[in-house]
């Protein structure tokens, strides 16, 4: 590590969903041996993890980043519980959101201003959605991920309406910090 901040762009959560999900992890905390849970107030949608940013890159982000309060406010679809890696491997935990066209156009947007100051473009597709644990440390048989994700696929509404940047704490809990902020116009 260089001594660098560390930042990245997301939608953070409203309460309601914060809450939706944090019941999840406690219920399924005690279930799943996962080394990290990230706290209720960390939950989020990532849009860019940007790393270690110099004071002098991340202005120059933030004042790109303006583009965004063009955008209109928009809606997605959230629920339901997902992984990452294998029923036996299970990586990541996490709540499930809608790839919509409206999402990708503010992904897009997010990654091309970043791009425009320096940072690498991301290269794999963008897939949506929430870490509710991660860093899987082995344990039950996969009958256990099976029987969540069957009893948690529901959704309901999600309205986007910011874009935020971060900061990143490690040590800290919660350890994420809102360093900018970027509404979006009405819409829907």
């Amino acid at each position: 590590m260089n001594g660098l901040p560390h930042y990245f762009i997301a939608i953070p959560l409203p309460d309601r969903w914060k809450d939706y999900f944090n019941g999840i992890q406690k219920e399924w905390r005690r279930k799943l041996p996962y080394k990290q849970w990230p706290h209720r107030d960390d939950l989020h949608i990532t849009l860019k993890f940007l790393g270690a940013v110099s004071n002098e890159k991340r202005k120059m982000l933030e004042d790109e980043l303006r583009v965004l309060e063009n955008q209109k406010a928009l809606v997605v679809q959230a629920g339901g519980i997902g992984y990452f890696g294998t029923p036996n491997s299970p990586r990541v935990l996490w709540g499930g959101v809608e790839r919509t066209n409206q999402l990708q156009l503010l992904y897009d947007i997010v990654e091309e201003s970043a791009v425009n100051v320096g940072f690498q473009r991301e290269n794999r597709s963008y897939s949506p959605h929430i870490t509710l644990a991660k860093h899987w440390q082995g344990g039950p048989d996969p009958a256990s991920i099976k029987e969540m994700l069957e009893s948690y696929q529901s959704r309901d509404d999600l309205k986007v309406t910011e874009v935020v940047m971060y900061r990143i704490h490690p040590g800290h809990s919660p350890k994420y910090e809102i360093t900018s902020r970027y509404q979006l116009g009405e819409g829907y």
